[in-house]
């Protein structure tokens, strides 16, 4: 492989592609796509629906994604993880491979691997990436609100990071990712409003919206029914400690 492009792809939407990453996958040999394991098949269904789409007839190379190990230390785990990923990823290439596309969800440059990944393989290919919408977008275009304050900061985090620390310090507003556990419900809930979706951009998409000490438990409730039902979710929320602005209406 002397050519690999990481395509953002956004939250699920197909019309999140843009025409650049129409671009990419049609440029490219071969797709790389990862199938996650039982239950999750719409996700690689997606994937080849792009595709077939916009790049008929291009060849694609599909392979299994390593489960991460539980136990002992995070960043090892996690670090372990990229590495069978990577060799996942050359397992599944044919040889004559040149120019390989992959399809990202999201986009690569936010809380996504893609990059660590590829930086582990062996000799290095050129790497490219056409950026994508993320969760972050999607979830403030669906509640159809600004991310920030007029010359505000926002935090972006994690859940793991809320449950250790609490509160990003010196922030106003936080966006949480990557939070399996709905870890705002570590924090005291007074004067905290909550911006929530899951299936960002899908014809599934949940949203939830107010005051945390009200909502909170609903979007819990709304989330575990959703996972069983479609066996994996994707959700991220927004999280502001003073009240939001009155409305003009």
């Amino acid at each position: 492989m002397d050519r690999l492009t990481l395509i953002g792809i956004g939250t699920g939407n197909p019309d999140h592609v843009t025409l650049a990453g129409i671009v990419a996958m049609r440029s490219a040999d071969l797709i790389l796509l990862p199938r996650k394991g039982p239950g999750k098949d719409d996700l690689a269904d997606l994937r080849r629906s792009l595709v077939a789409s916009h790049a008929p007839g291009t060849e694609i190379a599909e392979f299994d994604m390593p489960v991460r190990s539980e136990g002992g230390d995070y960043r090892q785990k996690v670090d372990a993880w990229h590495d069978e990923i990577a060799r996942a990823w050359e397992a599944a290439l044919p040889s004559s491979a040149s120019h390989v596309g992959l399809l990202v969800w999201g986009d690569p440059s936010l809380y996504d691997s893609t990059l660590r990944i590829a930086a582990r393989l062996e000799p290095a290919p050129e790497t490219v990436v056409v950026p994508g919408i993320t969760a972050l977008q999607a979830l403030t275009a669906a509640h159809v609100m600004p991310l920030n304050d007029i010359n505000a900061p926002v935090v972006i985090t994690t859940g793991r990071q809320l449950r250790d620390r609490g509160w990003p310090e010196g922030a106003d507003r936080a966006v949480v990712m990557l939070d399996g556990e709905c870890s705002f419900r570590k924090l005291d809930p007074e004067d905290v409003y909550i911006w929530w979706g899951a299936y960002l951009g899908m014809p599934g998409q949940i949203l939830r919206h107010g005051w945390l000490e009200k909502v909170g438990d609903e979007i819990v409730t709304a989330r575990e029914a959703a996972r069983a039902s479609h066996g994996w979710i994707m959700d991220t929320y927004l999280l502001r400690r003073t009240p939001p602005a009155p409305s003009s209406a």
